[in-house]
């Protein structure tokens, strides 16, 4: 996986990098390391001088089958995010969430899942889990998810057979699993399911006002963003002496890290507020 990297400042014409691939600006040493967030998400590396500082973006620390995992790079810096940073958000295993999945599609075999999720990385890593779990029935796709998958397709990440929903019958789709974006599942869209049991798969799930607010019936805790615990790890790994938290809750991480003799500011980005489900695409 390659990403693109602008460095027309340096003389350099925008091009794509190799993970650990480094180019050279001035004086200062620049690569990038996988995220782990969705396919092709990287942290970006920067040397000068001796000192190093890396900025993270979204980052995950657990396995994804459809894109490269979390690689801590020791630094004397690190910018982090911090979208769950509460000790109340400690995420389960994703397969204990899809296996709740499966077994509510064993138990109402007559009704159809509609799983609520966001078209980049979060589509894709279910239906991967939902193969991983045993799940070789058809999954069927909102019209707006069906790009992105074709994209990881084309990048070589195997999703098996999919399929547009607008293309089934009513009755076709009963027992079938069906992934749509968020605002879909309530729309008039959702009418062509056989009385559907809603779910959404994300890590605001964790929060059940959240869930019954948007008339969620089977929330699933699944995220493509560290939790608390794997937030704190992370701040361990990299053991840098000064982290800039930001894209959260910011004072709890800084004041975590600052038990451990962590310095930590928060880093406010013009632009960004406070997030919930409706406005992170891969929460």
């Amino acid at each position: 996986m390659r990403a693109r990297l602008g460095a027309e400042g340096a003389g350099h014409s925008q091009q794509a990098l190799a993970f650990g691939e480094e180019i050279t600006l001035g004086d200062a040493r620049v690569w990038l390391a996988p995220a782990g967030h969705v396919l092709g998400s990287a942290q970006v590396a920067m040397e000068y001088r001796g000192s190093r500082a890396v900025v993270s973006g979204d980052y995950k620390r657990v396995a994804d089958p459809t894109c490269a995992p979390f690689e801590p790079v020791p630094c004397d810096v690190f910018v982090t995010e911090a979208t769950f940073a509460l000790p109340v958000f400690v995420h389960p295993p994703p397969m204990h969430e899809i296996r709740r999945l499966l077994d509510s599609v064993a138990l109402f075999p007559e009704r159809t899942h509609v799983v609520g999720c966001y078209a980049l990385g979060k589509c894709q890593r279910l239906i991967a889990l939902l193969r991983l779990a045993g799940w070789e029935a058809p999954v069927w796709l909102h019209g707006a998810l069906i790009g992105m998958c074709d994209v990881y397709c084309a990048r070589g990440v195997a999703l098996g057979d999919l399929r547009p929903a607008t293309a089934a019958a009513k009755g076709e789709l009963a027992g079938a699993i069906v992934l749509a974006p968020p605002g879909a599942v309530a729309d008039r869209w959702a009418r062509r399911l056989e009385d559907p049991v809603v779910a959404m798969a994300s890590g605001w799930m964790r929060v059940r006002q959240r869930a019954k607010s948007r008339g969620v019936e089977l929330p699933l805790v699944i995220s493509d963003h560290a939790d608390w615990t794997e937030l704190n790890a992370t701040l361990d790994e990299v053991a840098a002496p000064e982290v800039w938290v930001t894209h959260g809750r910011e004072e709890a991480l800084i004041h975590a890290a600052a038990q451990r003799g962590i310095r930590g500011r928060a880093l406010r980005l013009v632009g960004y507020g406070e997030e919930d489900e409706t406005e992170a695409g891969v929460a």
